[in-house]
């Protein structure tokens, strides 16, 4: 088939890329490189079954394609916050974008939503059903209601012209080439962990998150684009972990001898998030299978390759 990922260059979308490039399938990859990284897909910039286009979804495209993720959307606080216009224009105005170039080719289309549609969720853990409680007008709104106006788009499209739809909601992921100022918790302390400073846990670490390993992620991902449901469909690891206990975890993988330092909660931080994957189970026959013990060894070694690590550090090593 003839595939176009939008944020293709990105963490996620470059290993979405890998398994549709070694499928076979053409495949287009759009990317402003705001938080993507040509080094992502440079692997396979000389197949000619690959093409890498500069563009920003909040502009229309005209290409011919069977199949559309989109997946383009700063996903970290620190980038989606650091121009909450642009991050809500990219939500509503390139789903809007994608979705009229889905209904002119007759395409499917599959939304990459986020488990922040649920806000600080009040019903534990958080299945489809549930609406959330968002703060509509926080420092976070920009990314959190920016995915739920395009899941209402998507479903809108799919009322009103017939668009084939695919909406999944993404819970926290991990993996190799996530960008090292991504200001995710996995990749911050990674990194603080490898640079030998204090480790920062926000509030006091009692806080919860799931995480799910990328290759598990974009498995999911790819059963619910070809296969019958629609959704909205979680896809993340129901595995359920403590701030302070993942930094714990990374800092014996990495370094013993660091610190952790504690620092005020940001506003609207959810104090738990965990999927209720009992859907994905039944209608994708899918559930992680990557540990996160397993996960973090891959994760690490990626980014000791490109971290500068201080002299003092090696030596510990």
């Amino acid at each position: 088939m003839r595939i176009l990922v939008t944020g293709g260059a990105g963490f996620i979308g470059s290993h979405l890329i890998d398994r549709l490039m070694n499928q076979g399938h053409e495949v287009i990859c759009l990317d402003n490189f705001y938080t993507g990284n040509k080094s992502n897909v440079a692997h396979w910039l000389d197949n000619p079954r690959f093409d890498l286009i500069r563009h920003d979804v909040t502009e229309p495209i005209r290409l011919e394609v069977d199949q559309i993720y989109h997946l383009a959307c700063p996903a970290s606080p620190v980038h989606y916050q650091y121009n909450p216009v642009k991050t809500i224009k990219t939500n509503v105005m390139g789903t809007l974008n994608m979705l009229g170039l889905a209904k002119r080719v007759k395409a499917r289309f599959l939304l990459a939503s986020t488990s922040e549609v649920y806000g600080d969720p009040e019903v534990h853990p958080q299945p489809e059903e549930y609406r959330g409680n968002v703060n509509p007008i926080g420092i976070r709104s920009c990314y959190d209601e920016g995915k739920r106006v395009a899941e209402t788009l998507a479903f809108d499209y799919h009322r009103q012209n017939d668009v084939d739809i695919r909406v999944m909601r993404i819970f926290n992921t991990y993996g190799p080439r996530m960008l090292e100022n991504d200001g995710r918790v996995v990749s911050n302390l990674i990194v603080q962990a490898l640079k030998g400073i204090p480790l920062t846990i926000y509030g006091d670490g009692s806080q919860t998150r799931s995480f799910c390993y990328v290759s598990d992620l974009v498995e999911g991902m790819m059963r619910l684009m070809n296969g019958d449901h629609i959704g909205p469909i979680n896809i993340g690891n129901p595995g359920e972990y403590t701030i302070l206990e993942l930094a714990q975890t990374i800092q014996n993988m990495i370094n013993p001898n660091t610190s952790l330092k504690y620092e005020p909660l940001p506003q609207d931080d959810p104090q738990r998030r965990k999927p209720d994957i009992t859907k994905a189970k039944a209608h994708l026959g899918w559930e992680p299978t990557i540990a996160l013990q397993e996960g973090l060894e891959k994760t690490i070694a990626d980014f000791r390759s490109r971290v500068e690590v201080p002299a003092q550090e090696a030596v510990v090593r």
